[in-house]
């Protein structure tokens, strides 16, 4: 990686948390420049404009984001759907106290804020999220097939379920300062998980 480049990756990085704290509107190149320790100019010569530079910061936590979700799940294949359902779950409970998701959830906050104001993001929001969920949906499909999961279990409605219930969390946990509204939620989608699944298959797998 040439000296550019790892300059403009650094500015990435960097804006990445301060976007999701700060939000589009919120985030000036002020405080980029002061989180980057580079000049206006310095900024410019990688990015044309903020709004390209907080796509690019966009891409980058949620590039991290999908990653995670990814070894999560192929970590546990040989484990079955439940364990993978858990790993999704496990993973999002620690990206709580991971310094570049400070702000929150990078897809509530972004989906927030760029629903009618910023189209390019709200694209990519949809866009995220969508993955994410087919990404479920692929899980629990495996695990109708394989004969771990009950063979109603619905793909689209665990997936639907899975992903509202911890974004609501976050936001409610945003808004009161407590944390318990997402140690709930993780709670009780453990507890629909097992539901799922067929009976003595949960215990054979543990």
């Amino acid at each position: 990686m040439s000296k550019a480049e790892e300059t403009k990756a650094y500015i990435i990085q960097q804006s990445a948390a301060l976007f999701n704290q700060k939000g589009f509107a919120g985030l000036s190149m002020s405080d980029i420049m002061q989180a980057t320790g580079l000049k206006k100019g310095g900024i410019y010569n990688h990015f044309s404009s903020k709004d390209e530079l907080v796509l690019a910061a966009f891409d980058h936590v949620i590039s991290v984001l999908g990653q995670r979700y990814l070894q999560a799940i192929q970590s546990r294949q040989d484990e079955g759907a439940i364990a993978q359902l858990n790993g999704i779950l496990d993973v999002f409970e620690q990206n709580m106290q991971d310094e570049m998701f400070k702000g929150g959830c990078p897809l509530l906050n972004t989906a927030t804020e760029s629903d009618d104001t910023h189209p390019a993001l709200r694209e990519r929001t949809q866009q995220a999220i969508g993955r994410w969920h087919q990404s479920i949906c692929q899980v629990v499909r495996q695990g109708v097939k394989q004969g771990e999961l009950q063979p109603d279990a619905d793909p689209d409605a665990v997936a639907t379920v899975l992903i509202a219930v911890l974004e609501g969390a976050v936001m409610m946990t945003k808004l009161y300062d407590d944390a318990r509204y997402v140690r709930h939620s993780l709670v009780h989608l453990r507890e629909h998980f097992d539901k799922l699944a067929k009976s003595g298959v949960a215990s054979e797998k543990s």
